[in-house]
């Protein structure tokens, strides 16, 4: 094991912001599957997962020296979703959820461009907000996509005690989204926190 591979998140941005090339590579290799599965896991397209995961290292890399990330996983996850609805949108598949939503039109689409910095911070913000237990399944399950189990066992609490704090927490995010949002960023919240 080289010395790259043992440094923790903090210490390997500090070095990719410092345009670290090993650095860059250690993260690609550590964080790629797990993109994929969350790209994969809402795009069901093997394909454009791919792309997908590509497409957000390649935007880490260009922004490198611009970073301001408190914690990796969370920093990449919430790019790797809002890739995927900004995906989406350009492909037209949002058609459904405006239908049911009301709260997209062509217009939206077509002139949003939200920084995936934006979308982390509104979403744990919110969640910062929650009592502790229901902030920790919250930030466990949805921003760092663990599973429920793995949460409950984390936590040393029965996966239905588990199920009942994510549930509180995100009915009172789901209560607490809104009016200074844009519509389109209250649909890009609600479609990266309530899809399951």
């Amino acid at each position: 094991m080289s010395a790259i591979q043992i440094l923790e998140d903090k210490e390997l941005t500090d070095l990719l912001k410092d345009g670290n090339e090993s650095a860059f590579t250690e993260i690609y290799n550590r964080y790629w599957d797990r993109l994929y599965y969350i790209a994969y896991k809402l795009l069901k397209d093997t394909d454009s997962a791919e792309e997908i995961v590509q497409e957000v290292f390649l935007i880490l890399w260009k922004k490198r020296e611009s970073l301001v990330i408190q914690s990796l996983t969370q920093y990449l996850a919430a790019m790797t979703r809002y890739a995927v609805y900004r995906h989406c949108a350009k492909e037209k598949q949002l058609k459904e959820n405006e239908n049911a939503l009301g709260v997209l039109n062509a217009g939206d689409i077509a002139e949003i461009d939200v920084d995936n910095k934006i979308l982390l911070e509104i979403i744990q913000n919110l969640s910062n907000k929650l009592p502790e237990k229901c902030r920790l399944v919250f930030q466990y399950n949805k921003l760092q996509d663990m599973s429920l189990t793995d949460v409950a066992e984390q936590l040393n609490i029965s996966q239905k005690t588990a199920e009942g704090h994510l549930t509180k927490a995100l009915r009172t995010i789901r209560a607490n989204l809104g009016a200074s949002m844009s519509d389109f960023l209250v649909f890009l919240i609600i479609m990266a926190l309530f899809k399951r």
